[in-house]
């Protein structure tokens, strides 16, 4: 089933690896206006809290104010949509110029792959906790048009930091495991992800976590940390990013 059908509100490298890696493909960079391939964003990017019990991952649905940064300096403004769809979220920002995404949530981080219009098919996105000093990366995936995501989790083999080679396992929606090797360089302001199926992403690190995107040139991507308030405080670019933009989502 579609994930986000007209009529439903108004709206790794990729990692569909088994069933997930065949389907990603390369994410790139994006910098929101209302244009297609290279976008500049005008309208349109963690720890969870635990005392004695894991607490719940706050709730992010709803409407938002936005306004944000583009990689350039501009200032930007418009409005966005999250809406709950099983195991991922839709983001859905308006304002100038639309653009449609697809979130994971791990505790207090959202990672969104978003592309312009109404149409994200192709776009996926991975965050990942990173263990250890880069030494395992614990993660989420998921891909726009599906409702469930599937888990990741790596174990670096060569490397220092976040950089170097990953064995990986994870599980598919359907609960079938697959295996793959990851790959980690330094590019730009962040890090390319190659999976050993011949797919790419683009992720930025913000602290202990990573968010990737995945799904070509049309693909970019958002890291967002969910404050106390409520409030939505990101990041965001696409692939190969020299530089990226900043997003601030205020609930309404």
């Amino acid at each position: 089933m579609k994930l986000f059908p007209r009529h439903n509100t108004a709206l790794v490298f990729a990692l569909l690896v088994a069933c997930v890696i065949g389907c990603k493909s390369t994410s790139s960079s994006t910098s929101k206006t209302s244009e297609t391939s290279s976008t500049t964003k005008t309208t349109s990017s963690t720890s969870s809290t635990t005392s004695t019990t894991k607490s719940a991952p706050p709730d992010i649905a709803g409407k938002y104010s936005v306004t944000g940064t583009n990689a350039n300096g501009s200032a930007y403004k418009g409005e966005l949509e999250v809406i709950k769809h099983g195991d991922v979220y839709q983001f859905r920002w308006s304002g100038g110029a639309s653009y449609d995404g697809v979130g994971v949530q791990l505790g207090d981080v959202i990672a969104v792959a978003f592309t312009t219009g109404e149409n994200g098919e192709g776009c996926g996105v991975v965050d990942y906790n990173i263990v250890d000093d880069g030494a395992t990366l614990d993660g989420k995936w998921g891909y726009w048009g599906t409702d469930e995501g599937g888990t990741e989790k790596a174990k670096r083999t060569i490397g220092t930091g976040l950089i170097g080679e990953y064995d990986a396992t994870g599980t598919n929606p359907d609960g079938k495991q697959y295996k793959v090797q990851i790959a980690v360089l330094p590019a730009g302001s962040g890090y390319k992800f190659a999976w050993s199926n011949n797919s790419e992403g683009f992720g930025i690190r913000r602290g202990d976590n990573v968010a990737v995107g995945i799904g070509g040139a049309r693909c970019g991507f958002v890291s967002y940390e969910v404050k106390s308030d409520g409030t939505l405080d990101g990041g965001w670019g696409g692939y190969g990013s020299e530089k990226t933009g900043t997003e601030k989502a205020t609930k309404q």
